[in-house]
């Protein structure tokens, strides 16, 4: 099945400054898509473009087959967008707010929005305005999804929320996926987007640093920690792709590797000054800091260089 969306080396300037830089990528049908990056990294400037809402300087995007650049409208009325702010009238009652929505879409919009005021525990009757930012974001999910778009996309959807409701809305998302459906999910609240997330793509300053599955990110990378028993810290040649590389610090030096040689563990524990290489799953906000870390302006290369499945590509330095 063709992609959901498809990026094909896309770059966004606004004058001097660039707000991405030569992204591609594929985003597949029915799976929770995870975009990380800190604020200002460029993560909103691609939903826009996504929507049709902005421009892009150079490149392609394709949103369920269609040019957002040229038929905007057409992508916003099939797509469910749950914006960082969203816009609400406070005056509306949670149902006069669906009722008012309602004319833009289907028949069925009403009771699937009806269905899922229900579920989110909605009271129907309640003006907009009284609303806690939570009951808020909730009217806001509620009118993205009745209308059961084939792609929904949430920018920074749990940003002050309060616990019991992030984990509605990430079972919503996961919800979602299962349905067949896709969820393309904007976050700098990594821990959470680990829960729900199958395909995840970090951007740092403009750039695609990593697109990988989840699973395979978890499965390829490793933290290792090397202590030392003598005065000599360097580390001996091996093969591995260093991402990052920490120390030395009170004789340890820890280095996030990824695909490393079935050998590498082992040299590195034989050589002589190492006492001990401990092993470690990174977690998902390890990952991150890791990746990043190896920005090009830490010294590092993202991934620039072309449309490629995500388990084609890699991105860091080696040390050999």
């Amino acid at each position: 099945m063709n992609p959901v969306i498809q990026i094909k080396h896309v770059t966004r300037r606004f004058g001097n400054k660039v707000a991405l830089d030569n992204i591609s990528l594929d985003v597949p049908r029915g799976c929770v898509f995870a975009l990380l990056g800190e604020n200002g990294a460029g993560k909103t400037t691609a939903i826009r473009n996504l929507l049709g809402l902005d421009r892009v300087s150079a490149g392609t995007i394709e949103v369920l087959g269609m040019n957002p650049q040229k038929h905007g409208t057409a992508v916003r009325r099939q797509v469910g967008y749950v914006p960082d702010t969203p816009a609400l009238y406070d005056w509306m009652t949670v149902s006069e707010a669906g009722w008012f929505t309602a004319g833009f879409y289907a028949d069925d919009f009403l009771p699937n929005f009806s269905r899922l005021c229900e579920q989110f525990e909605l009271p129907r009757s309640q003006k907009i305005k009284t609303l806690s930012k939570g009951g808020r974001a909730k009217v806001v999910l509620a009118l993205a999804m009745a209308h059961e778009p084939e792609l929904l996309i949430m920018d920074e959807p749990t940003s002050g929320l309060d616990t019991l409701v992030r984990r509605k809305f990430l079972e919503s998302m996961i919800d979602v996926a299962a349905a067949g459906r896709t969820v393309l999910l904007s976050s700098h609240q990594i821990p959470e987007v680990e829960r729900v997330a199958d395909l995840v793509a970090i951007i740092h300053e403009g750039h695609l640093m990593v697109c990988d599955h989840l699973e395979n990110l978890k499965r390829e990378i490793e933290r290792w920690v090397v202590s030392f028993d003598g005065t000599e810290l360097n580390l001996p040649p091996f093969e591995a792709e260093v991402i990052s590389h920490a120390g030395p610090q009170r004789k340890r030096q820890q280095l996030i590797v990824r695909n490393p040689a079935p050998d590498a563990l082992w040299r590195l524990r034989d050589h002589p000054g190492i006492s001990e290489v401990e092993v470690h799953t990174p977690t998902l906000e390890e990952i991150f800091v890791a990746f990043l870390s190896n920005s090009p302006d830490a010294g590092g290369r993202p991934i620039n260089d072309g449309l490629r499945s995500p388990a084609d590509q890699s991105s860091g330095g080696s040390i050999t």
